[in-house]
C-alpha cells in the first residue's frame, strides 16, 4: 500500500474516532432533529427550564453558550450601537415598494450577522446582541390613536402582508440550511392599543374582523416560514393571547402549520394574574402558556414550571417537547456548527453603517416621503438670495428616529440636509422658533419677519418620538404614548399662521411623525405640505432632495387621516365598522393610498382577459399608464376591488395589487396585475372565505377611488367590471 494511501485511511480514521466521541447535537452530519433531542436528553429539567428563558445561561459542561434572544430590527439594528437608521415602518410602507422593503431587510440582517460575530469573537452575549429578532410589526394601524401604529404597515392587510413577507425573506436569508437572522411575527394576535390598559385590556372582534382584517397578515408571514411568533399582552375574546388555544393551536399550529417557536411579549405571563387576574399565581400562569403553545417567554413566569413539574401537574416530557421546538433555531442559526460552515459567518464588519446601505437608507427615505400638497411652489430652485428654516423639528434627531431604533455617527437632520444643498451665494438662516409640546415662556413673534424676508420657509413641524410610542418611552405623552388628542399641538399651528401673516411668499410645511394628525389648516396656510414621517439617519438629505427637485415625491399614504376623531368609533371598540378606507363611509382629509407628485400621470385602456371568472380561473388586468407632465418620476399604481351588491359589513374596497414603476416625461408604460380566485374571495360573518357570485368592480388608479381623491389632486381611476359565477 502507497505511503499517501496510508495517510488518508489514517487520516479518515482520527475524523470517525472524533465523530463517534462528539456528541450528536455536535455532528452537523446529523439530522436536525436527531441533533436536538441529542443536547435536551443531556440538560437537566432545571436547565432545559432556564433556556425557555429569553436570558438563557450557559450550560458549560455541553458547551453552550449563554443566549439572549431579545434583538429588535424594526428599521435598522436596534439598541445595539452604531447601525443604518432606515426610515421607520410606517414609512417604509409608504413606499409601496416591496422589493426596496427587502433590499432594506438584507442590508439590515447583513449588519447583525456582522455585528454579531464581532461580539462573539470578544465573547460578548448581551442583550440586544444577537441573532433572533422580534420583527416585524404586522399589527392593523386601525386608529390613529395608537402610539405604536409608527412600528406597522399602515391598515391594509394587503399592504401589511407584502411588505411584511418581504422583510422577513430580506432578514431570514435563502440559504437552505442556515438562518441569516430569525424573524418574529408579532403580536399576534387583534393588538393595536390602548398602550395604558394593554395589561388587562379585552378586545372582542367578530369572526369576520378576525379572518378579513387581522389574521391575514400572520397568515402571510407563516406561509413564508417565518420562524417565530409573538404573542400579545391582551387577550382576545376573552382568552389571554399567550394562553389562547384557538389562536395558538387551532389557527397557528393545526390549520396555518407553523413549526417555528412562539414567544411571549414580556412579562405578558404574569399579566395573567396580576393585569387580567385569570389565574392565581405564576405556576398556573406558566403552565397555561406552555399548554398553550408558548415555547419562550421574554420575563419571569416559566421558571415556576420547576414546581409545576414537582407537584406532578405537568411532565417533563411536555417540556422537552417544547424546548425542542425552541432549540431548532438556535440550531438553524448555527449556533453549534464549526464557524466556518456557516456563509453568514463570512459577512464582513464593513457592510454596517455602509456607503452602500446609507444610500440605500437615503432612496427609502425619498420614496417614504409624501406630498399632500402643493400650489406650485415645490420644487424650489436651490439658488434663491434666502432661506429661513425654523420649527421644532428641523434639528431634531428624535424627529428622524420613531422608536426601536439603532445608533449612527451622521445623523442628517433636515436642517442640513437643506445646508448642504443651497447654493454658494445664496443665504440660510435658522432659528427653533417654537418648542415641541408647549408653547413658548418667552415671545417669539420676531421670527414672523423672518419668513416676510425670506424668498422660502421651511417650517418643520409635528410630533415625534416624545409624543407617541410605546408605554414607557413617551416622556412628554400624557396618555402612556397614544394620541388621544388628534390634533398636533395648537401653538404650533399659531406659529405657522404668524409665519405665513402679511406676505405672500413660499411657506413649506414639514411635518415629521408616525401616525395620522388633524393637518386640516396646515394643509389651508401652507403652500406645500410634505409628511416625511420619521425618515432616519438619511431623512435630512432626503427632504432636501425633494424639496429641491433632485427626486419628485412617490410616496403614498398606508393609512388614511381621517378629519377629525370625530369620524371615528371609540378606540377601545376592535370592530372595524367606521374604520380604515375599508369601512370608513365618512370623508376623509386624506385618503389611503394618496400622494402627490411633481409631474401628472393619466390612466386609460383598462382591460381584463376575460369579463368572467369563476374559483378555477385566474384573470389578468392591464392598465395604460401616462406621464402627462414634464419630469420624470415613479407612480404607484394600486388596484382594488368592490363587490358589488355584496350586503352589509363588506368592504367599500380592498386593496389587491400595487406597483410601483418610474415613468419618463410624456411616455406611456402598460402594467399588468394578476388577480386568483383566492383574491376576489369575501369573508363571511363565520369567518370563512368563499367566492360569491356576482359582480365585482375592478378600478386601478394612483389612490383610493373616489371624490375626495380626484378633489386633491390625484389622476381619475380606470374601471371594468368582472362577473363572478
Amino acid at each position: 500500500m502507497k505511503k499517501s494511501t496510508l495517510l488518508l485511511t489514517a487520516l479518515s480514521l482520527c475524523i470517525l474516532l472524533h465523530a463517534q466521541r462528539s456528541p450528536a447535537y455536535l455532528n452537523p452530519s446529523l439530522p436536525l432533529e436527531t441533533r436536538v433531542n441529542d443536547l435536551i436528553s443531556k440538560l437537566t429539567l432545571e436547565e432545559k427550564i432556564k433556556q425557555m428563558n429569553y436570558s438563557s445561561p450557559a450550560v458549560e459542561q455541553l458547551h453552550i453558550p449563554a443566549y439572549n434572544w431579545w434583538n429588535e430590527a424594526l428599521h435598522g439594528v436596534g439598541r445595539s450601537g452604531v447601525a443604518t437608521v432606515f426610515p421607520q415602518a410606517i414609512g417604509l410602507a409608504a413606499t409601496f415598494n416591496d422589493s426596496l422593503a427587502k433590499a432594506v431587510a438584507t442590508a439590515i440582517s447583513d449588519e447583525a450577522r456582522a455585528m454579531y460575530n464581532a461580539a462573539i469573537r470578544k465573547d460578548y452575549r448581551m442583550q440586544y446582541g444577537g441573532l433572533t429578532f422580534w420583527t416585524p410589526n404586522i399589527n392593523i394601524f386601525r386608529d390613529p390613536r395608537w402610539g405604536r401604529g409608527q412600528e406597522t404597515y399602515g391598515e391594509d392587510p394587503f399592504l401589511t402582508s407584502r411588505i411584511g413577507v418581504a422583510f422577513v425573506k430580506g432578514l431570514q436569508g435563502d440559504d437552505p440550511r442556515y438562518l441569516k437572522v430569525a424573524a418574529c411575527a408579532k403580536h399576534y394576535a387583534v393588538h393595536s392599543g390602548p398602550e395604558k390598559t394593554r395589561h388587562e385590556f379585552n378586545a372582542q372582534v367578530s369572526m369576520k374582523d378576525l379572518w378579513e382584517t387581522y389574521l391575514p397578515a400572520f397568515k402571510a408571514l407563516v406561509d413564508v416560514k417565518v420562524e417565530a411568533v409573538m404573542c400579545a399582552y391582551n387577550r382576545t375574546n376573552d382568552a389571554v393571547c399567550c394562553g389562547n388555544t384557538y389562536l395558538l393551536k387551532n389557527v397557528l399550529r393545526d390549520q396555518w402549520n407553523f413549526r417555528g417557536h412562539v414567544v411571549s411579549d414580556c412579562w405578558a405571563l404574569s399579566d395573567f394574574y396580576q393585569g387580567h387576574k385569570i389565574v392565581t399565581g405564576a405556576v398556573p400562569a406558566a403552565l397555561l402558556a406552555l399548554n398553550s403553545g408558548v415555547n419562550l417567554e421574554c420575563g419571569s413566569t416559566f421558571p415556576a414550571l420547576l414546581e409545576a413539574v414537582k407537584q406532578g401537574l405537568v411532565t417533563e416530557k411536555k417540556i422537552d417537547s417544547s424546548l425542542a421546538i425552541l432549540l431548532r433555531t438556535r440550531f438553524r442559526l448555527g449556533m453549534f456548527d464549526p464557524p466556518q460552515s456557516n456563509p453568514y459567518n463570512k459577512i464582513p464588519e464593513t457592510v454596517i453603517n455602509s456607503q452602500a446601505n446609507r444610500d440605500l437608507a437615503r432612496k427609502t427615505a425619498q420614496q417614504s416621503i409624501v406630498l399632500l400638497k402643493n400650489n406650485g411652489v415645490l420644487p424650489l430652485r436651490n439658488d434663491l438670495p434666502k432661506y429661513f428654516v425654523t420649527g421644532p423639528n428641523a434639528t431634531s434627531i428624535e424627529a428622524l428616529l420613531g422608536n426601536y431604533y439603532g445608533i449612527n455617527n451622521q445623523f442628517v437632520t433636515v436642517l442640513e440636509g437643506i445646508a448642504g444643498q443651497v447654493k454658494p451665494g445664496s443665504q440660510l438662516l435658522y432659528r427653533q422658533g417654537i418648542l415641541l409640546d408647549r408653547p413658548n415662556a418667552i415671545d417669539a413673534d420676531w421670527t414672523s419677519g423672518e419668513a416676510k424676508n425670506a424668498d422660502a420657509t421651511i417650517v418643520v413641524m409635528g410630533i415625534n418620538g416624545q409624543l407617541e410610542g410605546e408605554e414607557g418611552e413617551t416622556i412628554a405623552s400624557p396618555f402612556n404614548g397614544d394620541r388621544l388628542d388628534y390634533n398636533i399641538p395648537e401653538h404650533q399651528v399659531n406659529f405657522l399662521r404668524k409665519l405665513k401673516a402679511g406676505h405672500n411668499k413660499p411657506v413649506i410645511a414639514v411635518i415629521t411623525g408616525g401616525s395620522p394628525m388633524n393637518l386640516a389648516e396646515v394643509h389651508e396656510l401652507a403652500d406645500a405640505v410634505l409628511l416625511a414621517w420619521y425618515p432616519g439617519e438619511e431623512g435630512g438629505n432626503a427632504v432636501a432632495d425633494l424639496i429641491f427637485g433632485k427626486v419628485s415625491p412617490s410616496g403614498k399614504l398606508p393609512v388614511t387621516f381621517p378629519k377629525s376623531l370625530d369620524q371615528l368609533p371609540a378606540y377601545e371598540d376592535y370592530s372595524m365598522k367606521g374604520r380604515t378606507y375599508r369601512y370608513m363611509t365618512a370623508e376623509p382629509m386624506y385618503p389611503f393610498g394618496y400622494g402627490l407628485s411633481y409631474t401628472t400621470f393619466n390612466y386609460s385602456n383598462l382591460k381584463l382577459s376575460s369579463s368572467v371568472t369563476d374559483k378555477t380561473k385566474t384573470i389578468t388586468a392591464t392598465v395604460t399608464i401616462q406621464n402627462t407632465g414634464s419630469l420624470a418620476a415613479d407612480e404607484v399604481a394600486q388596484l382594488y376591488l368592490t363587490t358589488e351588491n355584496a350586503g352589509a359589513n363588506m368592504p367599500l374596497y380592498s386593496l389587491k395589487g400595487f406597483k410601483r414603476i418610474r415613468i419618463r416625461a410624456g411616455a406611456t408604460a402598460i402594467i399588468s396585475f394578476t388577480l386568483t380566485p383566492e383574491m376576489l374571495m369575501q369573508v363571511n360573518e363565520s369567518g370563512q372565505r368563499q367566492l360569491l357570485p356576482g359582480k365585482i368592480k375592478i378600478q386601478i388608479g394612483g389612490a383610493l377611488p373616489g371624490k375626495r381623491s380626484e378633489t386633491l389632486g390625484a389622476p381619475k381611476p380606470v374601471e371594468a367590471m368582472l362577473t363572478v359565477r
